[in-house]
């Protein structure tokens, strides 16, 4: 009952303040929202106890499903450690946004909708967490997108909102196309849906192949790599990235919960899941290493020129996303969602201080408007520090024992492919220190930049937004060396169960604690470095990033235009789209349809029409005239019709 109550009190919670805001009101809607997810996230913590670290899993039949032929699906919760793990992640962050929302979303009069959008989508996150087979998992997945399409477009009113929402939605349409024929290919080769039939019948498919797209493929390796693209599509990695940081069009709370605990973690989860899958395909592994490790450093270049605040988050969470990433690729499941849950807290409370901030300058959200702001709001800037401390990986904040377990494990990794993600891992956590220092310094240090209005008006939040903060403080600070067990050598397949396959052959997991010394210590050398060099350019000679940019003006707009991504698939997509989109309205619909179809034949009966009511002269010759035409007409059909 327990498990049932975790997932499906969000989804009860949504209809409530969705259906009867009206009835209980804003701060009735936000009560039951607010307590429906705090009581899923206490009851998360103690399955994460019953499961995890007492070692059971526990699977809940709720009903039958799909029952057509050979195709029978049923309705059912799969709580392993991995689920575990995910729903205090999912609950917790969402708990906490949820609570945080009743202040950030103060003088918003949709507050209903808002708080039913929200509990709507945690409820099909822990729909796709809790899934038992593919069909179920694609159901919570889909739920994910149409929340989060809700949700970046929850300002209507504003055009940017209403193009960052489907520009998520189509963008990830692409990635979902993938994912399907990724189920469906699952179903044509093991008949079956269902992770435990699927999962046990993987090791006979090592080697074997079949048709797809004329050519004779690995089986396994194109399953996979199906899977993947819709990973990339829900996780944001590069090419299928672009949405993301749109997405910051939405209300901050939406950000959070986006980033930190829902969609982009979607597809970390998938691949853990399907790690009895992806074992047995080495070079399906190889592709998602190198993307992740590319999505890496390519999110963390362009975070370091950004200047919305919410942005240079976003490409944060973009490149920790690639991090996870490779981790997967090399083998080291444990690690990738060990540092999925770290990532959780801290970017949580990175976003939520950045929601904070906007909410004392007047909704400002551009840093280079900012400036002198620790005076004004201390207990944001310190909630602040500590979120870019975990980030940066600085000891001994949380982030700083998951991201360099990945960076040790892709050394381990020994093969090519690792040492790829080894190094550019380690320079991304060079460029991750340097963002994190220039949105500290930006937004809080030097002289004010905003207006003596704006800051006239600077303010400290209301508790009800700083109390989450504290929440989310606390595990960006302490989470890292609670969860160490998730990876701990000798430990780790205890805690993990049959929930994550490991193969025997992949010692990456115990090698990742064997490494040289300098190879722990490098990507911390490189953080404090790159952390003092913003230090230097941001506080003693603020003058050096402008001649910076004006010096190497090509690579600045090259990073400032995110790698021209938009630009080249505004060229290659869009406008060809919008060209045969142009073709087919004009020529085809316009000339083609309607002017042969019904406006050709309508047109055709006005002109018959204007030339029959010529007759109509109200003349008696005419008339006479017209009836000896009919006779004639009538004499002449009989004539030859009888002489035929």
């Amino acid at each position: 009952m327990m498990y049932v109550l975790i997932v499906f009190l969000p989804l009860v919670a949504a209809l409530i303040a969705g259906l009867f805001g009206r009835a209980i009101g804003d701060r009735g809607s936000q009560l039951v929202t607010s307590t429906a997810v705090i009581i899923g996230a206490i009851l998360s913590w103690v399955a994460l106890y019953q499961i995890a670290f007492q070692q059971t899993t526990e699977v809940i039949e709720l009903m039958t499903w799909i029952d057509s032929g050979d195709f029978d699906v049923n309705w059912m919760l799969r709580i392993d450690s991995l689920t575990a793990v995910m729903l205090v992640v999912v609950n917790t962050v969402s708990a906490v946004v949820h609570v945080y929302s009743i202040g950030y979303m103060s003088h918003d009069p949709h507050k209903p909708r808002f708080m039913a959008y929200l509990s709507l989508f945690t409820f099909a996150m822990l729909m796709l967490v809790t899934s038992d087979n593919f069909v179920q998992l694609y159901f919570g997945w889909e739920g994910v997108g149409l929340a989060s399409y809700l949700l970046i477009g929850f300002w209507y009113k504003k055009p940017s909102a209403n193009a960052a929402a489907i520009k998520a939605f189509v963008v990830n349409r692409v990635g979902d196309f993938g994912f399907a024929l990724g189920i469906m290919g699952i179903y044509f080769v093991f008949d079956s849906v269902s992770f435990d039939d699927v999962f046990a019948a993987a090791p006979g498919q090592v080697g074997q192949h079949f048709e797809f797209l004329g050519y004779q493929v690995d089986i396994l390796t194109t399953l996979c790599l199906l899977l993947f693209v819709g990973a990339m599509g829900k996780s944001a990695q590069i090419g299928l990235h672009t949405w993301l940081p749109d997405a910051m069009e939405g209300p901050t709370p939406v950000s959070a919960l986006i980033h930190a605990a829902t969609m982009v973690t979607a597809g970390v989860f998938m691949v853990a899941r399907c790690s009895p899958l992806f074992e047995y395909s080495p070079d399906a592994l190889m592709v998602v290493t190198i993307v992740g490790a590319t999505t890496c450093f390519f999110a963390a270049t362009i975070g370091l020129v950004q200047n919305d605040i919410k942005r240079v988050i976003a490409y944060s969470t973009c490149s920790q996303l690639g991090y996870m990433f490779f981790a997967l690729g090399i083998g080291a499941y444990p690690v990738a969602i060990f540092h999925l849950f770290t990532h959780a807290f801290f970017k949580a409370l990175l976003f939520l201080g950045a929601g904070s901030v906007i909410h004392a300058v007047s909704d400002e959200q551009d840093m280079r408007n900012m400036g002198g702001l620790w005076r004004h709001i201390k207990f944001t800037y310190a909630m602040m520090w500590i979120g870019s401390l975990a980030l940066a990986g600085i000891p001994f904040f949380a982030g700083f024992w998951s991201k360099d377990l990945i960076i040790e494990s892709a050394f381990a990794a020994g093969t090519n492919v690792g040492d790829y993600a080894f190094w550019a891992g380690t320079a991304a956590a060079a460029l991750t220190a340097f963002y994190s220092g220039r949105l500290i310094f930006m937004t809080f240090h030097g002289k004010p930049r905003a207006s003596k209005e704006v800051m006239d008006h600077v303010h400290e939040s209301p508790k009800v937004m700083l109390i989450p903060l504290c929440v989310l403080a606390l595990g960006a600070i302490f989470g890292g060396a609670m969860v160490i067990p998730m990876t701990w050598e000798g430990h780790y397949e205890e805690f993990w169960g049959a929930s994550i396959l490991i193969l025997e052959s992949n010692n990456v997991m115990v090698d990742a604690h064997h490494v040289p010394t300098w190879v722990k210590l490098l990507p911390l050398i490189v953080g404090l470095v790159a952390f003092a060099l913003t230090v230097q350019m941001y506080i003693r000679r603020t003058e050096i990033p402008v001649q910076l940019a004006k010096t190497h003006s090509a690579l600045y707009q090259f990073l400032l235009n995110k790698w021209y991504f938009d630009e080249l698939y505004d060229f290659v997509f869009v406008r060809p789209s919008k060209a045969i989109g142009r073709f087919l309205w004009t020529f085809g619909d316009g000339k083609v349809i309607d002017g042969l179809g019904p406006n050709g034949v309508a047109g055709r009966v006005l002109v018959l029409a204007r030339r029959a009511s010529q007759l109509q002269s109200g003349y008696v010759y005419h008339y006479a005239f017209a009836m000896l035409l009919g006779v004639v007409a009538f004499v002449s059909y009989f004539f030859f019709a009888g002489g035929h």
